[in-house]
């Protein structure tokens, strides 16, 4: 059984480690067979090459993770939040949360589109470790719930 506590720790030192680009980090807390996607919810934002991404590995994963990182600005703040289980599967967990991101703009913090964040982990070898992370970041504008649900993710 993955523990709730465990997976909000890793979660929460996982976007530590990337703003900070301890690539070290990251790569030790993914599996081999790692998969990670990012794109927009429309898929059509005019910076969607800079953020798409569907690779599998953990080489794969970790350098697409490291360029990206170094092209972005610094400070970037990534957090997590409402970080929850959505399903037991023995030493594996699927979990979701959503994502705030900000950066500095002429002295004052301004945000950065977020998102929601869907992912699995895995116990190897007694450690907890990402093994499938999809970045789903929001571009649609908001409006009343009964209209926008039906938009796909």
């Amino acid at each position: 059984m993955i523990e709730p506590g465990a997976l909000h720790d890793l979660i929460g030192r996982w976007w530590w480690s990337y703003d900070e680009g301890n690539f070290a980090f990251l790569e030790s807390h993914l599996t081999d067979d790692a998969h990670f996607v990012c794109r927009t919810d429309t898929g059509n934002a005019e910076w969607e090459e800079f953020v798409r991404a569907d690779v599998r590995g953990r080489d794969l994963f970790i350098d697409w993770q490291s360029q990206h990182r170094l092209d972005s600005p610094y400070p970037l703040r990534h957090n997590a939040t409402n970080v929850h289980i959505v399903e037991q599967l023995g030493d594996e967990a699927t979990f979701a949360c959503y994502i705030l991101v900000t950066h500095i703009v002429d002295g004052q913090v301004s945000p950065l589109p977020g998102g929601m964040v869907n992912g699995a982990v895995r116990v190897v070898d007694g450690e907890l470790r990402i093994c499938e992370l999809e970045v789903v970041l929001d571009t649609i504008n908001s409006g009343p719930f009964k209209d926008m649900r039906t938009l796909k993710r």
